[in-house]
């Protein structure tokens, strides 16, 4: 795409990129490792992107793009390794909480393999980016339309991405053993929506699971505080579920953090059932593959879910 949009000046009429005006920092937990981690948030030059660096290591391998291509195999969340096999992980919710407010750009800091949980949800993340501000970029906002369908799955688990102006989002989830872990949740996705509707759902598990999983090395900074945590059908935080369908609103929350590792935002429909982040991060391999199933195009100021024709 060109470097200026045709009959404007200095794109006129299409949205910018968009980074944060201030750096912020946090401090928690490690949700797997159980470690102490401190994170903080950076402004990034236009067409920089999203990334990741590794404060307790030095030079090129502590820098980790936030790109599908990235993607490394570690179960129960989405973690990045660059070629020198340095990893991130739990990157989903945050990716979710600046793909939420439209960030294109921004260095994120961590001095451990692994991000902060904070309360589990995106909220503390989207809070910081909203203390922080941002600010415009002199360089035009593209987003990724989908010229065709992608299915990735099989009768028990499927996840899809649809042609549409928009990004919105259809979840079910199904864990079989009561109503409460039969959800459903659907939505446009729209920087005051995903405020309001997604970025307080939780991460959950189930108490059943728990034993296993700190035998393998899994959820050891996990607790009540940062995981809603059910058993037996009864959610055992107080104050129960900040949603009926916490559990499916929080699917979404992963989607949309997991989707955000195309390297900008969908002009698509997403509907998973039983979903997951290998789920995901297939699904994303599975469109890149396809040259004709996506195109870069420009994203109009006025109309900021709609696209233009392209360039």
């Amino acid at each position: 795409m060109p470097d200026t949009i045709a009959g404007s000046t200095e794109f006129a009429g299409f949205a910018r990129q968009r980074t944060l005006r201030n750096s912020v920092s946090c401090s928690g937990i490690g949700l797997h490792s159980g470690r102490a981690v401190r994170m903080s948030i950076h402004a990034a030059p236009a067409g920089s992107g999203i990334r990741f660096i590794r404060t307790d290591l030095s030079g090129d391998k502590a820098i980790i793009a936030a790109d599908w291509r990235q993607v490394c195999d570690l179960p129960l969340c989405t973690a990045l390794s660059n070629d020198a096999g340095t990893q991130v992980a739990t990157v989903e919710h945050v990716m979710a909480a600046l793909a939420g407010c439209g960030i294109d750009n921004a260095e994120i800091a961590v001095d451990a393999p692994e991000l902060p949980i904070m309360d589990g949800s995106a909220a503390p993340f989207l809070f910081l980016i909203e203390c922080a501000g941002t600010v415009e970029q002199p360089a035009p906002r593209r987003a990724i339309a989908l010229l065709k369908s992608v299915v990735v799955g099989d009768s028990q688990r499927r996840v899809a991405l649809h042609p549409a102006a928009e990004f919105s989002v259809e979840i079910e989830v199904d864990y079989g053993t009561c109503a409460l872990t039969r959800q459903s949740y659907s939505a446009r996705v729209t920087t005051d929506g995903f405020r309001a509707e997604i970025a307080r759902a939780r991460t959950y598990g189930f108490l059943a699971d728990a034993e296993a999983l700190r035998a393998a090395g899994l959820a050891q900074g996990a607790s009540l505080d940062n995981a809603v945590v059910v058993s037996e059908g009864k959610v055992l935080n107080e104050g129960g579920l900040r949603y009926p369908n916490e559990l499916a609103r929080h699917k979404a929350l992963d989607v949309i953090g997991d989707l955000a590792l195309a390297g900008g935002p969908l002009l698509a429909r997403f509907e998973g059932r039983r979903s997951g982040h290998k789920l995901h991060h297939r699904l994303l391999a599975e469109l890149f593959a396809d040259s004709e199933a996506w195109a870069w195009v420009p994203i109009r100021e006025d109309l900021p879910l709609q696209v233009s024709a392209a360039e």
